[in-house]
């Protein structure tokens, strides 16, 4: 069942779109604060799809991840208590918090670093930095660092691929997207398992 090629597909003209880099740009900032969704599934198809302005691309999404980073800094300096127990209901989230102030106790500002190869969403890890009033300049340079290096490589993948891999991935989407929604299925049900 074709279900994913469309969905690639309109992805693909929603990365040409004259407008792509100020979405990125939006859901960058976005993410780094609030919004759930990482800003790679938005990188990856724009430097496929213009792989000419992949670095471009790399440089909008690290900066605005990191002034939406410094965004979540505020919120975490100034806002936690209006948050925390909206924090406390989101298991994965509230697990992730209480990770990265663990990892700030351990490694300082390299947990910054750290957060942006990090399965724990990065926006908890600058709403730990706000909480910790940890130093401004320093966090923002961890970040930059940090983020930039993952946006980096992703835009840099994608630009070495270009077209070619952009032919495969066309090629195999279906079966990728049907592999990775039973990943997720066996994951699910694994931690399921393991809760219970």
């Amino acid at each position: 069942m074709k279900l994913f090629a469309p969905l690639y597909e309109r992805a693909m003209q929603w990365a040409r779109h004259r407008h792509a880099p100020w979405y990125l740009g939006g859901l960058s900032f976005a993410e780094s604060s609030f919004f759930p969704i990482p800003p790679d599934v938005m990188l990856a198809p724009m430097c496929l799809a213009r792989p000419d302005r992949a670095w471009r691309f790399a440089w909008i999404t690290t900066i605005t991840s990191v002034l939406g980073g410094v965004a979540g800094y505020f919120i975490g300096l100034y806002a936690f208590g209006m948050i925390e127990p909206w924090l406390q209901e989101q298991p994965r989230y509230w697990a992730g918090y209480q990770q990265a102030i663990e990892w700030f106790g351990q490694w300082g500002l390299l947990a910054v670093f750290i957060a942006g190869f990090s399965p724990i969403p990065y926006k908890v890890f600058t709403i730990a930095a706000g909480v910790l009033s940890m130093a401004l300049l320093p966090f923002v340079a961890a970040s930059v660092v940090g983020r930039g290096a993952r946006f980096f490589l992703v835009a840099g993948l994608m630009r070495w691929g270009g077209a070619r891999m952009e032919a495969e991935l066309h090629k195999h989407i279906d079966r990728l997207g049907w592999a990775t929604v039973a990943l997720v299925a066996v994951g699910g049900a694994a931690y399921l398992l393991l809760k219970g």
